[in-house]
């Protein structure tokens, strides 16, 4: 048995310990903490909800298949892989469509090959952008957005570059 086996127990002793030396009582404490996060999560289904039919209308009406083609000659040209190029999209929008563009590119290049390696990089090195400033900022009323999304979408596509060029050093 390993020490991260037992790190979860531990911890959650340790919490408990902690509180009875502190004359808390858990009980109602976690009762509490567990009101306050359906709240938590009643307030935010709404903007979940929306991002969420916003990524499908997305995807299902062919704007990400439209973008992909359009970019297409763009990026063969500067030596970016097409291959990459919808997982590129599709990140910064959805974390569960992300997984199933990069099984889709795992099962047809191989996780061991360029193409899949640096998938596997962009898909370890970047965020949902939209779907977690949507959620965060609207589960706590922000609605001015302001740098939020272009520093985001800068990031991604610094991550992008920084993973294209690191894979292409290391396994290419």
């Amino acid at each position: 048995m390993n020490f991260s086996d037992l790190a979860l127990p531990l911890l959650i002793a340790a919490i408990l310990l902690y509180g009875i030396v502190k004359g808390v009582d858990i009980y109602s404490a976690f009762v509490e903490g567990a009101i306050d996060g359906a709240k938590s999560a009643l307030k935010i289904f709404p903007y979940i909800l929306a991002i969420i039919f916003a990524i499908n209308l997305f995807i299902q009406s062919g704007a990400e298949a439209f973008i992909v083609n359009f970019l297409e000659p763009i990026t063969s040209a500067v030596g970016f892989p097409t291959e990459l190029l919808s997982l590129s999209i599709v990140k910064p929008l959805s974390g569960g469509g992300a997984l199933g563009v990069f099984q889709t590119i795992l099962d047809n290049y191989g996780a061991d090959s360029y193409i899949g390696r640096s998938a596997s990089v962009i898909m370890g090195s970047s965020e949902t952008i939209f779907y977690t400033t949507a959620v965060y900022f609207g589960s706590v009323g922000i609605s001015n957005y302001r740098y939020t999304i272009k520093v985001g979408l800068l990031s991604h596509i610094a991550t992008i570059i920084a993973s294209l060029i690191a894979c292409r050093l290391m396994f290419y």
